[in-house]
């Protein structure tokens, strides 16, 4: 960023004898952070306003306490890497986090176990099929290259969940809502009333899991381990805590927040990677395509997208469109980070100096 590049330049400067210029340099810096402050803030009013009112897509209706959630809800937040915090719409009220928890459940894994123990066990590859596809199962089990799914659609995500450590299924619960806490910056705790509608509907993901134990991707107890993904997945959050979550990742691992360090920084480029390849299910090409940033959505109605360095955000606003991503969300986010211009792909030519005629 250009902040950091001034901030950086005052610190040499000194370094070398310059301490009459860096205060300059320094000054400098400090006020376009102030400039930009305003910027953010206006462009997420503009954008709340521009799609409050849009009624597109519909809530998710397989777990029934979902259908239930106003789908009305609308809300946004956005965390700088250096902890300012700005907000639009309604970010209090709370939804279940759904898929946006297997980020941070293979974050998890790997601060524990290391990448490569991700890569071997599960894959990093995304599928090209539904997210809860058995037959992404049966594909990577007769792949000669190894397995060919990711920790964010249910297959890995469930292989993910088992392979968090722990001697007991509470042990390994605590554990887990623990480190999402961190992520999020205050304690967070499950919505018994959305547990109790997916365990009664969860067959699905029972059959997932005891296949994924059948080909050796879980090691032991598969019903545990479906038990404790679809806990996971029924933790309460609101806008403001996935976008601290998010802002988390941007910021090296370092909530910005609460400037606890809750990942590695050398961990951290291996849960984007796989969030930018698979993170809105079999849209996220389409989601690249437009946005270049790591991403993630859940039926909930959520998604957090990550700007390294810069920050994070997230927009919640439950009904989905066919791929099980909120519409809302995606229209939001796009806008916000083409305004800020955000996207790492998006750079300008660099000016050529003159070297005169020959």
């Amino acid at each position: 960023m250009i902040t950091l590049y001034r901030a950086l330049l005052a610190a040499t400067l000194v370094s070398a004898g310059g301490a009459a210029i860096a205060p300059t340099v320094i000054t400098r810096a400090h006020r376009d952070q102030e400039q930009q402050q305003p910027v953010i803030q206006r462009v997420l009013d503009e954008t709340y306003e521009k799609y409050r009112t849009l009624k597109e897509g519909k809530n998710a209706d397989y777990i029934p306490a979902l259908a239930k959630v106003n789908p009305d809800l609308f809300g946004i937040t956005l965390v700088t890497a250096d902890g300012k915090v700005y907000t639009a719409g309604d970010v209090s009220t709370q939804v279940s986090i759904q898929s946006i928890s297997k980020v941070f459940t293979m974050a998890k894994v790997i601060e524990e176990q290391g990448p490569e123990q991700i890569e071997k066990t599960i894959g990093v590859d995304a599928t090209g099929m539904r997210f809860n596809s058995i037959v992404s199962i049966e594909f990577s089990q007769k792949s000669l290259g190894g397995p060919e799914m990711n920790s964010l659609v249910n297959p890995g995500a469930i292989a993910t969940t088992s392979m968090v450590k722990g001697s007991s299924a509470t042990q390994i619960w605590n554990s887990i809502l623990s480190y999402y806490s961190d992520f999020a910056g205050r304690p967070l705790t499950v919505l018994e009333d959305v547990y109790k509608s997916e365990a009664e509907t969860n067959q699905r993901n029972q059959a997932i899991g005891a296949l994924m134990y059948a080909y050796g991707y879980i090691k032991a107890n598969p019903a545990q381990a479906t038990d404790i993904y679809t806990r996971q997945c029924s933790v309460g959050v609101n806008a403001k805590d996935l976008a601290i979550m998010a802002a988390t990742l941007a910021n090296g691992g370092k909530n910005p927040v609460t400037t606890k360090q809750v990942l590695t920084p050398d961990n951290v480029p291996y849960v984007l990677a796989v969030m930018a390849t698979a993170g809105l299910y079999d849209d996220t090409g389409k989601w690249l395509y437009h946005t270049g940033l790591p991403a993630k959505s859940g039926v909930g109605g959520g998604i957090i997208a990550v700007a390294p360095g810069k920050f994070g955000v997230a927009v919640v606003s439950p009904p989905l469109d066919d791929a099980g991503n909120s519409v809302r969300a995606q229209k939001a986010i796009r806008e916000i980070v083409a305004r800020l211009h955000a996207n790492p792909y998006e750079v300008r030519p660099r000016a050529v100096a003159s070297t005169g005629s020959r």
